[in-house]
């Protein structure tokens, strides 16, 4: 693949925090690397920091040999790199300095499409907007990036998206979920749409049920304050966890085209059953962690974090066993949560399909007579279908045994590196393809079922049960799932 044709300025604010030493330098740097970057693209780093053009360069340089591994890194790469990084000191609230952009920006070929990327906390969106819009820097080819939460709640939401919509055309407002980006999800589409084995399968005549978890072993790494006006519900799943529900319940897509694609998921949003008053002590379990063991190291509590302000029902974990009323899903429950300081950071599907409708073999072994797709997408993206053979040797007679057909994509493809999910991302940006972002009615659908369901938690106190740190959260959760004579896949 050779680099898009459309040269770009990207301007990045934020371009000395996390998300972009961390994140956004690294993929820009291995698109640059693997000669996927236009010759005539140009970056622009805005930060508060007053750093010299020089010192921001080194400043990046030290970020990415922290982040690449040695072999990524070559002197060649790295220096043709850092000559199209541009830095510029900016107070993101102070109109002053937003002319010195526009300057940047006119001594630059004038037919680069401008991407900016807010890179920034949701809270500065407003600002940096009306900054922009004041200075006249946008037009209408302008591309905006924007990272979740995109609101903390709908009114807000809508707030925040007609904010962006003042300046920016729909079609141009990215807004990014990183899982969309990974691999194995976008081979969700693949593997439904291009295999009938499971294209004709996809239903509630042949599937039970299905589990998605994504687990994660850390804490809350020095941002209590933020997460503790969020927790899971807003954090995890009215993004990435509903995401992965609209790909894996969605309808056919006409075609691959964005709109397409997120038409269906927006039907799948819209027909999710809502979490009532009386659905929530069966189909919600909160948590909130204990102090416990991490990698063998004993680690504090929740309440107990740097940063903790003593007492609060904000939950760190969340299981919730959701049903989608339309005729595809009738009657088969997804069973989605997620969770810090879980035993192990994992991000799976199982797909669980029902068992044949007459069984002729050991009775004892009845339980094993199903089949399941597992669906890793971090650690070792891959797949993994368990099936039923016979047992090997003279003496099993038809005993069964259950094994995998697995798909390691690192090793079956043959590739050096998964690219990140970000690398995917930003490229997409850049050539103008919208199908892996999320359209505004998708945001505002899913945050429509999650303040109703907070909603309810609130009016019938439904507050966080206690888990230790390292443990796959409250037992309530497990109790959740064997109420359906089910268990998570850990435990089966």
């Amino acid at each position: 693949m050779g680099s898009p044709d459309t040269a770009c300025d990207l301007i990045l604010f934020g371009a000395m925090g996390d998300l972009a030493s961390k994140k956004l330098f690294p993929a820009l740097y291995q698109l640059h690397r693997a000669d996927l970057l236009s010759p005539g693209t140009r970056i622009l780093g805005l930060a508060r920091r007053d750093y010299t053009l020089d010192e921001a360069r080194e400043a990046v340089r030290e970020r990415l040999l922290e982040k690449l591994e040695p072999d990524e890194v070559s002197a060649d790469a790295m220096e043709s790199f850092l000559a199209r990084v541009g830095y510029q000191n900016l107070d993101f609230s102070s109109p002053e300095g937003y002319k010195a952009l526009a300057k940047w920006r006119s001594e630059g070929p004038a037919d680069n499409t401008l991407i900016l990327y807010y890179a920034t906390p949701p809270g500065l969106y407003a600002t940096i907007t009306s900054h922009l819009a004041d200075l006249d820097s946008c037009d209408e080819h302008t591309r905006v990036v924007v990272e979740k939460p995109i609101g903390h709640d709908l009114p807000s939401s809508r707030q925040l998206n007609d904010q962006l919509a003042s300046v920016f055309r729909e079609e141009n407002i990215f807004r990014i979920d990183h899982y969309l980006g990974k691999e194995t999800v976008q081979n969700l589409i693949a593997l439904r749409f291009a295999n009938n084995l499971f294209a004709s399968q996809w239903d509630q005549n042949h599937i039970s049920h299905m589990e998605i978890t994504v687990a994660e072993s850390v804490g809350i790494e020095g941002r209590w304050s933020y997460f503790d006006g969020a927790g899971q519900l807003r954090d995890m799943v009215q993004s990435h966890l509903l995401q992965l529900l609209c790909l894996l319940a969605m309808d056919p897509p006409s075609d691959l085209s964005s709109h397409s694609i997120r038409d269906e998921k927006v039907k799948v949003l819209k027909a999710l059953s809502p979490m009532t008053q009386t659905r929530i002590p069966t189909h919600l379990v909160r948590g909130q962690y204990t102090a416990g063991t991490a990698d063998g190291h004993p680690v504090p509590g929740y309440l107990e974090e740097e940063g903790a302000a003593g007492h609060s029902h904000t939950e760190t974990f969340v299981a919730l066993k959701v049903e989608i009323e339309n005729w595809r899903w009738a009657g088969v429950p997804f069973y989605i949560r997620t969770g810090k300081r879980l035993p192990e950071k994992r991000s799976e599907i199982i797909v669980h399909f029902k068992p044949a409708p007459h069984y002729i073999f050991d009775p004892d072994q009845k339980h094993l007579a199903n089949n399941k797709l597992i669906i890793r997408l971090q650690p070792d993206e891959g797949m993994a279908l368990q099936i039923l053979t016979k047992d090997q040797g003279l003496s099993r007679g038809m005993r069964l045994r259950q094994g995998p057909l697995d798909l390691s994509f690192a090793e079956a493809f043959d590739t050096d590196r998964i690219p990140d999910a970000y690398e995917r991302l930003l490229l997409e940006v850049m050539k103008g393809n919208q199908y892996l972002f999320v359209r505004r009615d998708e945001v505002e659908y899913a945050w429509r079922w999650i303040d109703e369901l907070l909603d309810n938690c609130e009016e019938c106190g439904a507050h966080p049960k206690r888990y230790s740190a390292g443990s796959w959260g409250p037992v309530a959760s497990i109790a959740m799932i064997t109420r359906d004579d089910r268990s998570w896949y850990e435990d089966a």
